[in-house]
C-alpha cells in the first residue's frame, strides 16, 4: 500500500491528478506487455490500496480490464466484497462491465482520465451512474490528465497498427531464396 497523506494538497485538482500519475504508471506495465495500456488504482483516506492494468489478453480473460483486476486487489485487501469510502483512478472512462462492478462494490469516487467514445459508461455513450432507478451513485469525475491519457492511448494504436502494415508488408514481399 502507497500512502500520501503527508501530502498536502492545494486543491482536488492537484490530489485527482497524482493519482491519476499512478494510473498511468499502470497503463505502462498493460503497454509493456502488450495490452491496451489502460490502469487503475484504488484509494481510502489517501491511501493506494490497490492497483491493476488490462491484462484480458495476458490471462485469456474478457473481464481482466484494469478496473476489475484493481477491484479484485482491494475486496482481498479489505476482505470485504464492498469497498465504502474507496475512489478508484482509472486512466479511460470504465465500460458497462467495470461500471457495474464499480456500482457493485458501493466505490464513492470514479475518477478517469481519457473518455471513451465508444464504449464510456460515465457519460460518453451511457451515465450508468447518473441512473436513478440504480440504487447506487457514485461521484464521477472526468478528464482528469485528460491528454495524457488519451495521448497513452492514441501512441499505442498507432504503433500497432504500423506493426501489422509492416508484417503485411513483410509477408507479400517475395522471398529471394524461395525464387526458382
Amino acid at each position: 500500500m502507497v500512502s500520501a497523506e503527508t501530502l498536502a494538497w492545494p486543491d482536488a485538482s492537484a490530489r485527482d491528478a497524482y493519482y491519476m500519475r499512478l494510473a498511468l504508471d499502470q497503463a505502462e506495465h498493460a503497454r509493456v506487455r502488450g495490452e491496451v495500456p489502460v490502469g487503475a488504482v484504488i484509494v481510502r483516506d489517501d491511501t493506494v490500496i490497490a492497483s491493476g492494468f488490462n491484462q484480458p489478453i495476458g490471462l485469456h480473460d474478457p473481464s481482466a480490464h484494469a478496473e476489475m483486476v484493481a477491484l479484485r486487489a482491494a475486496a482481498l485487501q479489505l476482505e470485504n466484497y464492498r469497498l465504502p469510502g474507496c475512489e478508484i483512478f482509472v486512466t479511460l472512462e470504465p465500460c458497462l462491465m467495470c461500471s457495474g462492478a464499480i456500482m457493485h462494490a458501493r466505490l464513492a469516487r470514479v475518477v478517469f482520465g481519457a473518455r471513451d467514445p465508444k464504449t464510456g459508461a460515465c457519460g460518453s455513450v451511457v451515465d450508468v451512474f447518473a441512473q436513478e432507478r440504480l440504487n447506487h451513485h457514485a461521484t464521477v469525475t472526468g478528464a482528469v490528465l485528460e491528454d495524457a491519457c488519451a495521448q497513452s492511448l492514441s501512441s499505442f494504436f498507432v504503433a500497432r497498427r504500423r506493426a501489422v502494415r509492416e508484417a503485411r508488408a513483410l509477408q507479400a514481399a517475395p522471398h529471394p531464396h524461395l525464387e526458382p
